[in-house]
């Protein structure tokens, strides 16, 4: 008899609809057939099924029994077969109702005792559940929560194959998650939390990374040992606006689909921060491999990417961020197929001024040369450089700053400000053209002409910083941006004179530090 059940195949972090079709009792010698592009995990789901079933209470087929899994052009990989395949095994068999099948996306691991276990991508299942209105969604309880913060589809969860099939069959009722709602992500406990209060001195990062924070925009740090970008750049997240129910299902739908979310550990509404070391390599920055999946800078989509020693990066995994940077997608091409993945983040950068990183520090002596300097900061090119909206010194802390006991600003009045800035910017944007613009970063050329007009005064103001710094036009844009940005935290409709100022210093680096 044949029977079909209906499951979905991963593609980056986009599910696609797959035919589970099982026919059983064909003549022949007992044989077990699986066919459709599978994947090793997905060959060696027999004897996982087969076990399940058994321990489940099930027979297993005595005849020839094939399993196609279409269409067949379309890669198969992981164990999230398992569970489609045992419940149309035993439809095939008429120990399950097969009428129901089809109201159903079902998937889900199983273990050899028949308890179903935790798989990637539900977040992306559900949302093809809905676009292909089905009735519900069939996986794992450790993986239902997340597929719940969909809105519009039932997600039930089940913890055994026997479940499973007493559920298709009406013998057992299971209430499905509610559906929609972020009650399973809860926020970072307090002892998990940094705060911007431990903070000693630097005043003038700290307003530069507020400004980055609240435009969304790109930040270089640099300064010698010591000083503490690193600890600033750590403490980023806690000034960062929570996410709205669609970000975080983007932030989720990658995380899912990398199997970050396979744990329960760390499951908290928050967004992303991304640390990678600097001996990554090109691929795990950007993404691929012989299965293309995502890299460190798309797992940071929302959030923040924050790239330590930053010279020391391989100059190949440097240059790959370039158009990402500016486009907010990173498509990857390979034999096994292409995606697109999204990868809109805050890029946070920091580095020495040279390799022993003590050059204009009037504490301690550089003992570089000054061609080690020019090689060492000619690791980073001038069009990356050009992406980075802002540059900002780190200077040495002095004993009398580091003995201070008063605290600094803390984490929740700087994230009011920030707060207040992006819910202009959301507002400025929302009546646009293209509504997925949450920041002034992202701005478009016609978007810059509309919101960061200046007089002539300016105009010529900024046309003398540009011949000087001998800028780009690029760098003219987010010049504009930034300064727009500074106008929205002093809460003015329009760019002032000492808002561009203050946007035209943060690229003063540009000639001073690197060419």
């Amino acid at each position: 008899m044949l029977a079909v059940t209906q499951s979905a195949a991963l593609v980056g972090v986009d599910a696609h609809p797959v035919q589970v079709e099982v026919n059983t009792g064909e003549a022949g010698e007992l044989k077990f057939i699986l066919v459709g592009l599978p994947d090793a995990a997905v060959k060696e789901s027999q004897d996982r099924v087969f076990s399940a079933m058994a321990n489940s209470g099930f027979r297993t087929p005595a005849t020839r029994t094939t399993i196609n899994l279409a269409p067949g052009n379309l890669r198969k990989e992981g164990p999230a077969y398992d569970l489609p395949i045992a419940v149309a095994i035993l439809a095939s068999m008429k120990k399950c109702e097969a009428e129901r099948l089809n109201d159903y996306f079902i998937a889900g691991e199983l273990s050899l005792s028949g308890e179903t276990r935790p798989i990637r991508g539900a977040l992306a299942m559900a949302l093809l559940a809905r676009k292909e209105g089905k009735r519900g969604l069939i996986v794992p309880a450790e993986s239902a929560d997340e597929a719940a913060l969909v809105s519009e589809i039932n997600v039930y969860p089940v913890k055994s194959l026997d479940e499973t099939v007493r559920f298709l069959n009406g013998d057992l009722t299971i209430e499905p998650l509610p559906s929609g709602q972020s009650c399973f992500y809860q926020t970072p406990p307090d002892s998990q939390r940094l705060d911007f209060s431990e903070v000693k001195g630097q005043h003038a990062v700290r307003r530069a990374v507020e400004i980055a924070v609240s435009g969304g925009h790109n930040l270089l740090m640099i300064g010698s040992p010591g000083s503490g970008k690193s600890m600033i750049a750590k403490r980023i997240p806690t000034i960062m606006p929570q996410p709205e129910i669609d970000e975080f299902l983007e932030i989720l739908s990658i995380q899912s689909a990398a199997g970050s979310t396979l744990t329960k550990d760390n499951r908290f509404f928050r967004r992303p921060f991304r640390s990678p070391h600097h001996t990554i390599s090109d691929v795990g920055l950007l993404g691929g491999g012989s299965i293309p999946g995502p890299g460190e800078i798309s797992l940071a989509h929302n959030g923040v990417l924050f790239l330590d020693e930053l010279p020391e990066f391989k100059r190949s995994a440097l240059e790959v961020l370039r158009q990402p940077l500016e486009d907010g997608v990173v498509s990857i091409s390979r034999s096994a197929g292409k995606i697109t993945l999204p990868c809109s983040v805050m890029l946070v950068a920091a580095m020495n001024p040279c390799p022993c990183g003590y050059t204009g520090d009037s504490s301690r002596e550089c003992r570089c040369s000054v061609p080690q300097i020019q090689r060492y900061r000619s690791k980073i090119s001038g069009p990356l450089l050009d992406r980075i909206d802002l540059h900002i010194e780190a200077p040495s802390l002095r004993i009398e700053e580091l003995r201070d006991a008063k605290p600094g600003e803390t984490s929740a009045t700087m994230r009011q400000r920030c707060e207040q800035a992006r819910s202009q910017q959301k507002e400025r944007f929302q009546t646009e053209a293209d509504p997925s613009n949450r920041c002034n970063a992202r701005m478009s050329h016609s978007q810059i002409r509309q919101h960061c007009t200046i007089n002539k005064e300016q105009g010529d103001l900024l046309q003398q910083a540009m011949e000087q710094l001998a800028l780009s036009a690029r760098a003219y844009d987010r010049i504009l941006k930034v300064a727009r940005t500074i106008a929205d935290l002093a809460q003015s409709d329009k760019i002032e004179t000492p808002h561009l100022l203050e946007a035209i210093q943060y690229r003063s680096l540009d000639r001073n530090l690197f060419y």
